[in-house]
């Protein structure tokens, strides 16, 4: 190359945005050496961009987030299960309808097969006239979600190495936008030749100095905007990471977003919910009306015969009064859906009593969809326990019953709760379980509204 070409990658902001107008400021800087110095500068994201957690996102549906990328000029970027099953089937389909950069998911299709316009698997991207870029993006399949929601979503490993061998033909250099973890793309790069560069995602992975992995250079740049990965094209890939903690902010860029929380805000508060009679008290560490009241919703909603779900879930309590889409959204702000899960007497048991533990109601949890701080108490609709002091001052459950009837270790009890217990190892029992139901678009919140309006 005659001069380095310049790649600077975004990854798993996840709408805090913080970090943004730190990184608006640091790469609007380096456009403008890299222009002087007559260099080619690229710009990628790697998806969950968007979260629902942020008013702003909550609000326009991450429309907004679009515009903050459409600012900084990207070049391409590629969609995260954020962006991919957080949304429904028609928000997703007009999310990126005001986008101006190509939007890369090669492993994304209607259910018919076809692709919908505005997604291509591919783009090359002409550097000079000896010098093309070819760049593929790949989103992680998360089968049942992107179904339940009108896609259907391919294994990247199926459709990669045809991919890529098309896109060598046409590029000399070869970069993959992988919304896949990093486990994924260290087999890419085991198994698929072709491919000079991974910038990754999904798994929020640190590689200040890139991992190579055969002749693929891997780079990822962790989370929420906390590094800027860049990637100078020269004799050989060199990869960097830049800490924005101490970078200097686009006053313009904050301005941009306190107007655009403002306006999110009132927006929200505006769609009322329903309006409460008297307050709902709500605990982490003990049963409580509005915890008793989500189990409940969740359990009706989902036609279990047992509802329950961990008071962490809500933050705060709701007090008595008119609710709003804002209280909601403030209390409840996981992008979590209900689910449905099929478990065995002994297995539901064995839930409880991991439940029942004081590690586990402590818990600090992190992923998952969960945006609290605690796991906190599990509340139950349907179960009630007998238990029994202890002369260390903690309870020992000496009965359970379903329904009425002491539980049958061999009976199958439908199970409504949350799609989180079934991604994390926090009880074995219902992430290995076989038979799960998800219902989907809605989240918990949406499932409280449904609740709170029916009690009016």
């Amino acid at each position: 190359m005659k001069q380095p070409i310049y790649i600077y990658h975004t990854n798993d902001v996840h709408s805090h945005f913080e970090n943004w107008p730190k990184i608006v400021a640091f790469l609007q800087q380096k456009r403008k050496e890299h222009a002087q110095k007559g260099e080619t500068m690229l710009l990628f994201d790697i998806g969950d961009f968007i979260d629902r957690f942020h008013p702003i996102t909550e609000a326009t549906r991450g429309k907004a987030n679009v515009q903050l990328l459409n600012e900084l000029e990207y070049d391409a970027v590629t969609f995260g299960n954020n962006e991919g099953i957080t949304l429904d089937h028609q928000e997703l389909d007009t999310l990126y309808e005001a986008a101006r950069f190509p939007v890369l998911a090669a492993n994304v299709f209607e259910k018919s097969g076809d692709r919908p316009p505005w997604l291509k698997p591919y783009t090359i991207i002409s550097v000079s006239d000896t010098l093309r870029i070819g760049v593929i993006g790949v989103t992680v399949h998360f089968t049942k979600f992107y179904e339940l929601l009108g896609w259907t979503v391919a294994s990247p490993f199926e459709l990669l190495p045809s991919l890529v061998k098309e896109v060598r033909e046409q590029a000399d250099v070869v970069v993959l936008l992988s919304h896949l973890g990093i486990t994924d793309d260290e087999t890419i790069a085991q198994t698929i030749p072709g491919i000079d560069i991974i910038l990754g995602g999904h798994t929020h992975h640190v590689l200040p100095e890139g991992k190579w992995v055969n002749h693929t250079l891997l780079c990822g740049a962790g989370k929420y905007g906390q590094y800027i990965g860049v990637v100078e094209l020269n004799e050989a890939p060199k990869a960097t990471l830049i800490e924005t903690e101490a970078l200097p902010l686009c006053e313009q860029t904050k301005r941009t977003l306190q107007v655009l929380e403002r306006k999110s805000l009132r927006q929200l508060e505006q769609e009322r919910v329903a309006e409460l009679s008297a307050d709902l008290p709500l605990q982490w560490f003990a049963p409580s009306p509005f915890a008793e009241l989500l189990a409940s919703a969740l359990r009706e909603w989902c036609g279990g015969d047992v509802g329950m779900v961990n008071a962490g879930v809500l933050l705060e309590p709701l007090a008595k009064g008119v609710v709003t889409k804002k209280d909601l959204h403030r209390i409840c702000p996981h992008p979590i859906n209900p689910c449905k899960v099929y478990l065995k007497g002994d297995e539901l048991k064995e839930v409880i009593l991991q439940a029942h533990t004081e590690k586990m109601k402590h818990l600090s949890v992190r992923g998952f969809g969960f945006r609290g701080k605690v796991m906190g108490e599990m509340v139950y609709d349907g179960v009630t326990l007998q238990t029994e002091k202890l002369a260390d001052g903690t309870t020992h459950i000496r009965h359970i019953f379903i329904g009425g009837r002491e539980i049958d270790p061999n009976e199958t009890y439908a199970v409504a709760t949350i799609d989180m217990f079934t991604f994390g190892r926090f009880y074995p029992e219902i992430q290995r379980a076989p038979n799960k139901i998800y219902y989907m678009p809605e989240f918990l919140r949406d499932v409280l509204a449904w609740k709170l309006s029916q009690r009016q």
